[in-house]
């Protein structure tokens, strides 16, 4: 038996997925681990638990877990849909077809360092968190990017108004998400230095941006793939 599944179901059930498991953590760790998941080594008021502290706890990181380990499979393939759809859109221009190869490689990167992120905390294996924040960050960063320049050149040969529309929500949300990350650095390391009240609920204001501005940026997919589906087959 086959099952057919509209390509902007899947994209939408994969955002969803992160963003409702993360909404869930901040409010379950704001409701019931305040307290915890807003505490910081300088001992100042922190108003809001930052990312880590709420999927850090219990049952956070259960929850987390779940969602990230479901959302993780689709992202794959939607990656691996980008490299076919690329490498088709540039089998006649050269430079296109080796970005689709690297940016494959980015992407598979950032879903690799989310799930280490996500199953491997720094209090369990602190340089195996690390190396995961650098992969998903390096990744995150890089394909973006990449992505904006492809569908700059796909744009530019398209006379798809949803092309023209993908490309200018992917540029936008890759310059928010570059802003946020630079705000977020910046109240993190005020906080460390100095120890402000406020800095660190600024970080985590701006975490949280982070992540759905990178949300935003993925969820473009159903234009991309507006009138594609997914197969699965089912049977003994």
């Amino acid at each position: 038996m086959l099952v057919r599944v509209s390509f902007t179901a899947c994209a939408a059930g994969t955002v969803c997925l992160p963003l409702m498991g993360l909404i869930i953590c901040v409010v379950i760790s704001a409701l019931h681990h305040y307290k915890d998941s807003t505490r910081t080594h300088c001992q100042v008021e922190n108003y809001l638990p930052s990312i880590s502290a709420s999927i850090g706890l219990c049952p956070e990181c259960h929850i987390w877990r779940i969602c990230v380990g479901l959302h993780s499979a689709p992202r794959f393939i939607v990656a691996f849909t980008y490299f076919k759809f690329y490498k088709l859109c540039f089998a006649t221009r050269g430079p296109g077809t080796t970005l689709a190869y690297v940016n494959l490689g980015f992407a598979i990167f950032e879903t690799l360092g989310l799930l280490m992120l996500t199953y491997v905390s720094s209090a369990d294996i602190y340089s195996l968190h690390g190396v995961g924040f650098i992969l998903f960050t390096l990744g995150s960063f890089s394909h973006m990017v990449i992505t904006c320049h492809l569908w700059k050149a796909i744009k530019s040969y398209s006379v798809n108004q949803a092309d023209a529309k993908s490309h200018l929500w992917k540029v936008r949300l890759f310059l928010l998400n570059l802003c946020f990350s630079v705000f977020a650095g910046f109240f993190y390391i005020q906080h460390n230095l100095y120890c402000e009240v406020g800095s660190y609920t600024l970080f985590a204001l701006f975490e949280y941006l982070i992540v759905f501005s990178n949300m935003g940026f993925h969820f473009t997919a159903v234009w991309d793939f507006r009138n594609h589906g997914i197969i699965i087959a089912c049977g003994l």
